[in-house]
């Protein structure tokens, strides 16, 4: 039994089977082993540059989240500027391939002109940043965002993003006070807030959007997200909510906005309507306007070209750049400075024959009615425009005093608080034309200012500031666009108000008030067709502005002249006289004489301020205006 058993057992089988078995093992694990290290050798080393970019692509980015630029109101919380959703077309440069090549696609896909491949070219190098966003268009209709969507796999690093675009649904009224955002350029990418722009792509660039940029654009946020491989967003890992802007109130009163509009009907000129105890401007028109919505998504070039090419230049702010001699309309400033230099007396009077000769000079400076006004004090010179009166009066004063005094209500100097781009027109003096032309002033050219001719140039700004300041009786308070920036309130006296004026004898004002009166009501007055009917005191005061200068013995004749070679219309008035409400000027480029077109735009700004149930009648305004174009009635 026993030799049986030990038949069983063979011990060099058992080790020959566990030496076979250990070669396989041995053989599996190198085998195995070097698969691995094949395919880790096929992964890192020929598959290296495929695998190195997906793991870029699948990766934490952080994204800008642009705020919500405040909206902007008027007066009345009528809105003034909006914001509109639409869809924006961007491209990160750090995540395309082959820039020109998508650029063409692109071109290709959304049917643009030639000239706009440039522009996309410009636009996609525009931010300093390669990771950052830029805008290449804004604004994409349905059409092109599905051509965009089906050849998404074709373009890397392009996105079509919504967000929200500046509308303004008054544009052409409202251009040049609200003015508009657009694009921000390379110039302005230097010196922003990178940080507090990104993923921003407009910015305020004139009127109170420029002004206002900083409290409407708000602060930018930001968030975390986790990206795959086609850079889809997979999750958001932490988000910093962005501060949206502030809303802004505006002095403006849209309806006062649109009336001015109309009473200008087309023509080149503007209007400013300012509240004299609070410095509000109620209106702040020039006119032509132009579609401001055009340069927020980006005007093309056709019609860019055909704006700046335009003769009425709607580009141009009259209101607040356009510079025009002030005509007549300076003469109740004048009386005032005579006055406050002890000059002149109200009741002082002058005979007048029709012209003012200088001492020892044979030259007569002419008044404007041929055979004069007789004889003349100051209230009446005021109300029938007498120029004889005013050149005696500018040469007594001197060029001196009168650049002083006039300075003093905000001639030749910016008077806006927040009005972006103003201009400081021209209040001459001996100093100006020594450093302009290096020569030395002469009398005659004192006598020219005397009448608000010659170097004098004013804005309608200004005009409309000086007339608010006299309407308070010497007070300043600087006119400003901005009622509230969010719910703060701007304060009426702002840094930088000018020192108020201060005249000897308060009474004083009420006779230069009785004369601008006069020239409304006056049987004398240069404006009395415009007065007939008012239902409150209204003081006011015509001017004509000389496009060219007259010879010695030449008379003016419209009918011969053409339309642009005419005289500029000019008025500036107050009302009611005992409590003024509003202050306004009115320039009409080559309307004629100021007591008759300009005048009746003044009236019909005061009617509808002061008698706010009543609707102006345009039309019969129009009609007129057109009966008394050609009527000579003074200055």
């Amino acid at each position: 039994m026993r030799k049986n058993r030990d038949n069983l057992k063979s011990p060099q089988q058992e080790l020959r089977i566990f030496r076979v078995r250990a070669l396989l093992a041995v053989v599996l694990v190198f085998a195995m082993t070097g698969l691995l290290m094949g395919r880790l050798a096929y992964l890192q080393v020929v598959q290296h540059e495929v695998y190195s970019t997906r793991s870029e692509n699948n990766r934490v980015r952080v994204e800008p989240l642009p705020p919500t630029r405040g909206l902007i109101y008027d007066r009345n919380g009528v809105l003034l500027a909006e914001n509109r959703p639409t869809y924006n077309l961007t491209l990160v440069r750090e995540r395309v391939d082959d820039l020109d090549a998508t650029l063409a696609l692109l071109v290709d896909l959304l049917e643009l002109p030639d000239e706009e491949a440039e522009a996309f070219r410009l636009r996609s190098r525009q931010r300093q940043r390669p990771f950052q966003p830029a805008l290449l268009m804004s604004d994409l209709d349905e059409n092109q965002i599905a051509r965009v969507s089906v050849n998404r796999h074709l373009l890397p690093g392009v996105e079509v993003e919504a967000q929200l675009l500046r509308y303004y649904p008054d544009a052409e009224v409202m251009a040049h006070a609200l003015g508009y955002v657009g694009r921000i350029n390379a110039e302005e990418m230097v010196t922003l807030d990178t940080g507090r722009y990104a993923g921003t792509h407009f910015i305020g660039k004139t009127g109170a959007e420029r002004f206002y940029e900083e409290e409407l654009h708000g602060q930018a946020g930001l968030r975390k997200v986790e990206t795959n491989a086609r850079g889809r967003v997979l999750r958001e890992l932490g988000r910093t909510d962005p501060v949206p802007g502030q809303h802004l109130t505006l002095t403006l009163d849209k309806k006062m906005q649109r009336l001015a509009y109309e009473l200008l009907d087309g023509r080149r000129g503007a209007i400013v309507a300012i509240a004299p105890q609070t410095g509000e401007i109620l209106a702040m028109v020039s006119a032509p306007g132009f579609d401001s919505n055009q340069f927020v998504t980006g005007i093309d070039v056709a019609s860019y070209r055909a704006l700046q090419e335009n003769l009425d230049l709607p580009l141009y702010n009259r209101a607040i750049r356009g510079h025009y001699p002030p005509g007549s309309t300076i003469k109740p400033f004048l009386a005032f400075a005579g006055l406050a230099e002890g000059v002149i007396t109200p009741d002082r009077t002058i005979n007048d024959p029709g012209f003012y000769q200088l001492p020892n000079d044979t030259r007569r400076y002419r008044n404007w009615l041929r055979w004069g006004h007789g004889r003349v004090d100051m209230e009446r010179s005021i109300a029938v425009s007498n120029n004889t009166y005013y050149y005696s009066l500018a040469h007594e004063l001197g060029i001196d005093r009168l650049h002083k005094n006039m300075s003093a209500f905000g001639f030749g100097q910016r008077v806006g608080h927040d009005v972006f781009g103003e201009s400081t027109a021209l209040m001459p003096s001996r100093d100006w034309k020594r450093g302009r032309f290096n020569q030395p002033w002469y009398p005659g050219e004192t006598l020219s200012v005397g009448i608000g001719q010659g170097y004098w140039q004013v804005t309608p700004l200004q005009l409309a500031t000086a007339t608010a300041v006299l309407a308070n009786r010497g007070q300043w308070v600087k006119p400003r666009l901005a009622s509230h920036i969010g719910d703060a309130p701007v304060p009426q006296r702002v840094p930088q108000t000018p020192a108020d004026i201060v005249i000897p004898n308060d009474a004083w004002w009420d006779r230069i008030f009785s004369g601008m009166e006069k020239v409304m009501t006056g049987h004398e007055g240069t404006a009395r067709r415009t007065g007939v009917g008012l239902e409150y005191g209204m003081a006011g005061k015509s001017g004509t502005a000389q496009v060219f200068s007259l010879g010695q013995d030449q008379r003016y004749n419209a009918a011969e002249l053409a339309e642009r070679l005419r005289d500029h219309a000019l008025f500036m008035a107050f009302a009611p006289t005992e409590d003024p409400q509003i202050a306004v000027s009115v320039i009409v480029e080559n309307a004629g004489g100021g007591s008759t077109h300009a005048a009746h735009l003044a009236r019909a700004m005061t009617d509808a301020w002061l008698l706010r149930d009543r609707e102006p009648d345009v039309e019969e305004l129009r009609e007129a205006m057109e009966e008394d174009d050609g009527r000579v009635a003074g200055n």
